[in-house]
């Protein structure tokens, strides 16, 4: 095999994107670092082999796979088990997995490319070069993440072709050992095979093929496909059955500690004092640390109880007397958010992502036409994991174990070490099962917040649990959103001008300067995808957005932007159909012209749905995010004034559908995920407080509300794009396009309420 030599790394700059550029000194020429091997090898047990940094295989024939990936339920760990096996030649009962180590080969790549704002119809050279640029950057990174819905489209290559390698270094071990062409032998279910009937296994042969020359590898064609495209079980099913599943919350290590938080009530709100007399002095509790004494500036202040068990650190930390500097928000409230959102919309042009022809010429009412406006917000969300925020730390004699369930495991690693003072080698993360993630788990301040603690409690390892009303009122919340639309319709039924603009906070900004210190500024595509990127095609159109800075913690949650802008964009589009005399199908298939990947989804979910039945509407919505495009039809009642959804059918096009099995189980988590932020999900402010506490106040989808869903996938050629979040957008839109159907109104708020 022929090695790749690492390019020298010059310098790079984070600027607004996250990764928007780099100042490129003979660097920028060079090729890409390789994603094949790793810097320090897979660890070895016993008689394991590891051909790459992503496959070992043991003497009776398992094959290990390095799994870079975070399971929180999307079935990743699945999917890219099937990317080898399916190159490797071997049954998926013959594979499983062990977490990746901390290396730079398993950085996401694709995630960093995709949040480069340029519309996804665009084939221009400056976008090509831009995502070059990126796409090498981000290998220099190394950001092990699992977001944006990336996972299966990052490892597309990658761990195919690592599958690949591995055989194609087997089976010219065996020929070598044959003293026959390699031309002559093929593999099949973990064996090399000889013409003349020779066999071997490949745990008997993988010692030998460390030292063969594969020559050129060649990945499978599509068509020669036996395992991706095949309905699979989950791989991670049965121990989340017997309850063998090792989720965060479970760690226990010998010796464990508890420990449980009170954070500050307010935004931004500081510790005055701590008197933990009456706390100390109960039994079991062993330490009271304030934590602001130790973690930044920008961390929410707060205070730990660590004792011999979670309910007497619980209990104790509900009495520790914590007097509060209420801080500078003290007087925020959602009212003053939407009021400052409007203000800004009023006085601000903002960033113009995507622009095409004369939009504000298009307008006039010159032209014959008519002009609808319409303003649409959403408010703030909270993730609300099933499993709440927490993580196990252990520091003893210079070394620091972290347990954890984290979407970000690098970046874990980082800041423990750079919290505890010691370098990053010396930091060893036991990976676990995510309770749900949806994006919270992308912060790392559970992380910070552990090692404090674990700092104080001389060598024993400690676990930090959130009480879910911590968790439900100190989350990275999804930002409150507000758009406004004009657009005029002539007597055909054209739109003659298309005008978008919306506004909110960034989460980009502040996820850069909360987990890396960099200051953010410039445009973040998160804040305006879902709108800039329609594939609607307007002859004259401007979609723009104004980022309004907010002390409210924000952060990614599943779908970001797309989540609420295309509850914006689809019912606009709704409202245009109707002042065009169209129905919202055929006004749709006009705007698409002859997109045919977005007209196949449209026509296959509207032949699913069918007719309504009596009493019932159906509400449609179409729309493309993380690569992926999707069409819903939301079959809606009105009982007494509420909402009621009865049925949901999905179409997909994601490309090449690994396994159609998972695909399906996302669309439907998708849409239960999304109907319950339609119909209930709302954080509030009120005097600097998140009004909500518990799943009392904060709703999500009951069993006896979830409707009917059937989905069905397209089948396409295209490489694989996302499928963890493209299901969540068009239920919202979908919804309220069938309320007004039923009931004349149009529903421009989230969430949808009709009383």
């Amino acid at each position: 095999m022929t090695e790749v030599k690492k390019p020298a790394r010059r310098r790079f700059i984070l600027g607004g994107l996250g990764v928007a550029g780099a100042l490129i000194v003979g660097w920028g020429i060079m090729p890409p670092r390789q994603r094949l091997n790793s810097a320090s090898g897979l660890p070895i047990e016993g008689d394991e082999v590891a051909l790459n940094g992503w496959i070992k295989i043991a003497k009776d024939g398992m094959v290990t796979v390095a799994m870079h990936k975070s399971e929180m339920g999307q079935g990743i760990h699945t999917a890219l088990q099937m990317l080898v096996a399916e190159e490797l030649d071997v049954p998926m009962a013959q594979v499983k997995t062990i977490p990746a180590p901390i290396d730079k080969i398993y950085g996401n790549v694709a995630m960093l490319a995709d949040g480069l704002p340029f519309h996804p119809d665009d084939q221009g050279t400056i976008k090509h070069v831009a995502q070059w640029l990126t796409s090498k950057t981000a290998r220099e990174l190394g950001l092990q993440v699992t977001g944006g819905s990336s996972s299966v489209k990052d490892a597309w290559l990658p761990m195919r072709e690592a599958g690949a390698t591995a055989r194609a270094m087997l089976v010219a071990a065996a020929a070598s050992e044959w003293s026959v062409p390699a031309s002559e032998c093929k593999t099949e279910n973990g064996y090399v095979f000889h013409v003349n009937g020779k066999r071997v296994s490949y745990g008997e042969i993988a010692a030998k093929a460390l030292d063969s020359r594969p020559g050129t590898v060649t990945l499978k064609d599509p068509k020669d496909f036996r395992v991706i495209g095949s309905y699979q079980l989950r791989t991670d099913a049965l121990a989340k059955v017997n309850g063998s599943a090792q989720f965060g919350i479970d760690a226990r290590p010998e010796g464990l500690l508890y420990a449980a938080l009170k954070l500050s009530p307010t935004i931004g709100g500081k510790i005055k004092s701590i008197d933990d007399k009456s706390v100390s002095v109960m039994p079991g509790v062993l330490h009271v640390v304030d934590l602001s004494k130790h973690l930044s500036e920008s961390a929410v202040a707060g205070a730990a109880v660590v004792a011999n068990s979670y309910w007497t650190a619980k209990k104790a930390i509900g009495v520790l007397a914590v007097e509060w500097d209420a801080g500078p928000h003290s007087q925020l409230s959602s009212d003053v958010v939407f009021k400052e959102l409007a203000e800004k919309l009023d006085t601000e042009d903002g960033f113009t992502y995507y622009q095409r022809g004369d939009a504000e010429a298009g307008l006039s009412e010159k032209n014959g036409g008519k002009t609808i406006a319409a303003e649409y917000r959403a408010p703030f969300l909270a993730h609300a994991t099933m499993e709440p925020m927490n993580c196990t730390a252990q520091f003893k004699n210079g070394q620091l174990d972290l347990w954890v369930s984290t979407q970000v495991p690098s970046i874990a690693v980082d800041v423990a070490a750079k919290q505890a003072g010691i370098a990053r080698e010396n930091v060893h993360l036991h990976m676990c099962f995510l309770g749900g993630g949806f994006g919270r788990r992308l912060e790392v301040d559970m992380v910070l917040q552990a090692v404090v603690i674990a700092m104080k409690t001389s060598g024993a390892p400690v676990k930090l649990v959130w009480s879910r009303e911590e968790d439900m009122g100190h989350d990275m919340y999804r930002p409150a959103a507000m758009a406004r639309f004009r657009a005029t319709v002539d007597e055909k039924g054209q739109v003659l001008g298309y005008l978008n603009k919306s506004a909110s906070g960034s989460v980009t900004h502040q996820v850069l300067k909360r987990t890396f210190g960099v200051p953010g500024a410039g445009p973040d595509k998160t804040t305006a995808e879902g709108e800039f990127d329609t594939s609607y095609q307007f002859a004259n159109q401007k979609i723009s957005h104004v980022i309004v800075p907010t002390p409210v913690p924000l952060g990614y949650w599943r779908s970001v932007g797309h989540s609420h802008n295309a509850f914006f964009k689809e019912s606009f589009i709704d409202e245009l159909a109707y002042a065009a005399h169209k129905t919202p199908a055929d006004f749709r298939r006009q705007l698409l012209g002859t997109n045919r990947r977005h007209l196949t989804v449209l026509d296959t979910a509207l032949n699913m749905a069918g007719k309504a039945p009596e009493g019932r509407a159906h509400g449609l919505a179409l729309h493309r995010s993380f690569g992926s495009i999707v069409a819903q039809v939301a079959e809606v009642s009105v009982e007494n004034g509420q909402i009621r959804v009865h049925k949901v059918v999905c179409a997909i096009d994601c490309g090449i559908a690994v396994n159609p099995n998972i695909i399906k189980q996302q669309m439907e988590s998708a849409i239960i995920f999304g109907l319950s932020a339609a119909l209930y999900g709302e954080i509030t402010i009120k005097e600097g407080r998140v009004m909500q506490s518990n799943f009392h106040d904060y709703a999500v989808l009951r069993m006896n509300e979830a409707p009917g869903i059937e989905v069905e996938i397209i089948k396409s050629a295209e490489p694989p794009e996302g499928v963890g979040e493209p299901g969540v957008p068009p239920i919202a839109p979908a919804v309220a396009n069938a309320v007004f159907v039923l009931t004349g109104r149009r529903l421009r708020s989230l969430p949808l309420k009709l009383t």
